[in-house]
């Protein structure tokens, strides 16, 4: 009975010290007194647990805060300095990698283009750039807490890459290999999803319950977030709608199906028929655009034509409350919205579109990366309160 006594005791503890650092980190500044207020937890309790939180270099103070009478009380604030993260977005032609700090503040930031997509070459790329970003991590107690990585493909639970189209990759067990690498603990995921994440946390869709991310890059991906939580479906691989067939007999994909929707409405979709009026990238194309050539945009509408109508099918599947699009092919929103807005009114249900907003990702090509440098620190924070 007394070591169950004593089991209990640390547990509640252990639930309490997370109670107290969720308290500092969605409300801080605040005063112990205050997280008592918040958490229910009695003063003497709170202070003892601050002190931990303190003494292991989570939660600083901040000086004297307003009184209400008699001393002023000492404010807390969660310290986003005790550790660093990275974050990757792995492209079919490119590797985006930063370096945040515990609250997702950029402190270091990489891209290099790929020229090949053979597994070898772009996994030695992969990891250069984060040991680069590594490298740049100021002290800190816990130094670099984890790795997360978005990536193109479907991604089973233990960061195996089953299938990449796009990279042409089959079972690349990503995960391990980094783990192996770097001794730290890492994540991988669909790109879509970390674009989701990174939307919802640090971008356009904070605070929104349901919505759905677009990513349009040289594929499409989507990332389902319903009631504020992602949704993976059954087996954790939902989201691959960038393979909605849209045309029943259409050009043959990368996936072995035909007629998908990124073969009509991605960035790589764009550059096939932008290529007829010698354009070979979309730096080019925005470029061409802003000087007003209306070759250039009425190219970009269409593709936006073809984006509306595959956001209109979501609309009516989910229900949302916003669609973000996002991705490199946010950048072209000036041009793009107008004809996506316009094919998601003619084709969605009425009370489907009645409140429902399209918004373009307020982090444009950064969602993903943020989204994966936000699951390593979900991850150590996960760790610290359990």
């Amino acid at each position: 009975m007394k070591t169950k006594s004593t089991g209990d005791l640390a547990l509640i503890k252990k639930i309490n010290t997370a109670i107290v650092l969720e308290a500092v980190l969605g409300h801080a500044p605040l005063s112990r007194a205050q997280i008592s207020e918040l958490t229910g937890l009695n003063k003497a309790t709170v202070s003892s647990l601050v002190q931990d939180l303190i003494d292991s270099h989570l939660v600083v103070e901040n000086g004297p805060g307003q009184s209400s009478g008699g001393r002023k009380p000492v404010m807390l604030l969660f310290n986003g300095t005790a550790g660093y993260a990275v974050g990757v977005d792995l492209g079919v032609n490119y590797i985006r990698g930063l370096l945040v700090d515990l609250e997702g503040h950029v402190i270091a930031e990489h891209q290099r283009s790929l020229k090949q997509q053979d597994a070898g070459f772009v996994l030695g790329q992969l990891t250069a750039c984060i040991e680069l970003l590594m490298n740049e991590a100021p002290e800190s107690p816990y130094g670099v807490v984890g790795i997360g990585v978005g990536v193109p493909g479907i991604v089973d639970d233990n960061g195996t890459i089953l299938f990449a189209p796009n990279l042409k990759w089959r079972q690349v067990g990503l995960q391990q290999l980094l783990e192996e690498r770097f001794s730290i603990p890492v994540t991988i995921d669909n790109e879509a999803n970390a674009g989701a994440q990174g939307e919802q946390k640090y971008g356009a869709g904070r605070g929104i319950p349901n919505q759905i991310y677009v990513s349009v890059g040289i594929g499409i991906g989507t990332g389902i977030i319903l009631n504020k939580e992602l949704y993976k479906g059954a087996s954790g691989f939902s989201g691959e709608l960038g393979h909605l067939s849209i045309e029943y007999d259409g050009k043959l994909c990368s996936c072995g199906n035909r007629g998908c929707w990124e073969l009509y409405a991605s960035e790589n979709a764009l550059l096939e028929r932008a290529a007829l009026l010698g354009f070979e990238s979309l730096e080019e194309l925005l470029l061409a655009a802003a000087a007003g050539d209306e070759d250039v945009t009425l190219l970009i509408r269409s593709i936006g034509d073809y984006l509306g109508a595959g956001i209109a099918n979501i609309v009516n599947v989910f229900n949302p409350d916003v669609v973000i699009i996002g991705n490199r092919m946010s950048r072209a929103a000036e041009w793009l919205e107008p004809a996506v807005q316009a094919a998601v009114d003619q084709r969605t249900l009425p009370y489907h579109r009645e409140r429902m907003r399209i918004l373009f990702a307020e982090l444009q090509d950064q969602s993903a990366v943020r989204g994966a440098a936000y699951y390593a620190i979900s991850r150590f924070f996960l760790k610290i309160k359990s």
